[in-house]
């Protein structure tokens, strides 16, 4: 079935900083396929403007970030996972420094920038766009490498379990993962050993979001599918400033902006508002604080958006500090040099997904997980600025080094199964996924957004019910598309979203209900299980 040889080692599935960073360490030894959705450039990691967290400073400690980073996860992180990631950090910049990645440099000594939640300067970070310069050196690597395979254009439907054998089995383990090849229409099979997820969040679940347009949960979702477990969806962080553009929807405006001394202001009065919300942090504070702030000045006053002003920083300094955000603000006719910049919160990391192990390893056997669509312990209720990446790193290491270190355990794959192409027909009513996918990013929007109430997601609970039969229906009758693939996974991650916000009767970080205010004693993870 498929246009490629099916002689790899190991799949992974998804072209970001996790995926490539365990594809070039297996590569030495092992036949690695890569699959990504659309581009290789396609997923978050590009997108990242602020940098890496880790500590590099002298006056820094692991234990000033292991700190911060519990803070601002409102202690539902794991520690051990927590301590294991910040002690990993220094250890993955080198290894990016060898592959050519042209951080920031003060003289001979890495240049730290500040965001909200960290205690020191500890973001290393390539102006302000980190994430395409530590995106094309992962690429440049990848494509040099004999032993492992890019293949773009790849949507992953399901994974290949058990149940898909010859042999019918329901163990649940994974042997690789059908595929839409997007140019031919076809659905091909890619089998092997061992298998790394690698897909990214769900970004896409809501209206307004930073996230690529291919964040539509899909890793999320097949795990799910296939029998794993996924743990704190209802914690989706919320980037307090995405550029308010009625062109232009999901611009980033990084935390850097306001760790190098920008002010949020009221647009009418000019009033520094932080102030009334956190007056010790300000602006510093974590993104969930600074969020719910932002949302609660606009509902309360009627506002469209806030300002963000960092114009009385001298033009030169903001010019070096953002060059990327300048040229893009100055194309739409915004100078951030003499005037601020509008800006609304917007959907930009999913903290729960599938969980995972200190090895990275799921529920099933012979699938691995890394990244944003995992759930490790490392962000609990609300992610620190710069340990997105970091993360990817460090678990992208863990997956391959456990993969190697299991190899010789590890069986050959059976003789698999084709997928079933009887339904050949293609569908004349495209508009019905249009339809489906506007509908719940926006009931998404408003009734499971930044500030949470039970009723209206019961609301949102509702229409996923009813939605669902009309997607299944659709799914089952019609030949898969990209389009089709996504709505089905987006629907599936909107549920697991909803289900995971209702579990939880308190408010804690991210997830914050107008009916459970206070925030309990304990810490709990909510834990979906198929």
């Amino acid at each position: 079935m498929s246009t490629l040889t099916n002689d790899y080692d190991v799949i992974v599935i998804g072209s970001g900083a996790a995926g490539l960073t365990a594809a070039l360490e297996l590569a030495e030894t092992k036949r690695v396929l890569v699959l990504a959705k659309g581009s290789l450039t396609g997923g978050s990691t590009a997108w990242a403007q602020g940098g890496i967290a880790a500590v590099l400073d002298a006056g820094d400690t692991f234990e000033d970030h292991i700190r911060d980073t519990m803070v601002a996860g409102a202690g539902l992180n794991d520690i051990e996972t927590v301590e294991f990631v910040i002690e990993g950090a220094p250890k993955a910049i080198d290894r990016l420094c060898e592959l050519g990645v042209p951080f920031n440099r003060d003289e001979n000594a890495l240049h730290l920038t500040r965001e909200g939640g960290h205690s020191h300067r500890r973001i290393v970070h390539v102006d302000d766009a980190t994430g395409w310069a530590v995106q094309s050196a992962l690429v440049k690597a990848a494509e040099a490498s004999p032993n492992i395979t890019l293949a773009p254009g790849r949507t992953c439907i399901d994974f290949i379990t058990d149940r898909h054998g010859e042999k019918f089995s329901a163990a649940g383990r994974v042997w690789g993962v059908y595929a839409l090849n997007e140019e031919s229409g076809r659905v091909e099979r890619y089998i092997a050993r061992a298998t790394i997820l690698a897909a990214g969040g769900a970004g896409r679940c809501y209206l307004f979001s930073t996230a690529p347009r291919g964040a539509t949960g899909d890793g999320i979702a097949m795990a799910w599918r296939a029998g794993a477990r996924v743990s704190n969806m209802e914690m989706m962080q919320f980037h307090p400033t995405c550029l308010y553009n009625l062109e232009v929807k999901n611009f980033l405006i990084t935390e850097a902006v306001r760790g190098e001394g920008g002010h949020l202001l009221h647009p009418e009065t000019g009033h520094r508002f932080m102030a009334d919300y956190d007056p010790e942090r300000m602006e510093l504070a974590p993104r969930d604080v600074v969020a719910r702030a932002i949302d609660d000045q606009i509902k309360r006053f009627g506002l469209d958006y806030v300002h963000l002003d960092i114009s009385h920083q001298p033009p030169e300094f903001v010019k070096e500090h953002f060059p990327t955000i300048h040229e893009k603000l100055t194309g739409l006719g915004i100078d951030m040099t003499t005037g601020p910049i509008p800006v609304v919160p917007a959907q930009h990391y999913t903290c729960g997904g599938v969980v995972v192990d200190l090895q990275a390893r799921t529920d099933l056997p012979g699938l691995w997980a890394a990244g944003e669509v995992t759930e490790s312990g490392l962000h609990g209720a609300n992610r620190l600025a710069s340990n997105s990446l970091l993360e990817c790193f460090v678990f992208g290491e863990a997956a391959a080094d456990d993969i190697l270190a299991r190899w010789d355990t590890l069986e050959a794959p059976p003789a698999i199964l084709p997928w079933d192409e009887s339904r050949v027909a293609d569908s004349d009513e495209e508009v019905v996924i249009k339809q489906n996918w506007t509908e719940i990013r926006r009931f998404m929007w408003n009734y499971v957004g930044i500030v949470r109430t039970t009723k209206r997601m019961e609301r949102a609970a509702n229409r996923i019910e009813l939605l669902k039969r009309e997607v299944e229906d659709y799914y089952g009758s019609f030949r898969v598309t990209t389009d089709l693939i996504e709505l089905r996974n987006l629907l599936q991650s909107a549920e697991l979203i909803v289900k995971s916000a209702l579990a939880r009767h308190e408010s804690r970080g991210l997830h914050y209900t107008l009916d459970y205010p206070k925030t309990d004693e304990v810490a709990r993870d909510t834990v979906l299980v198929p």
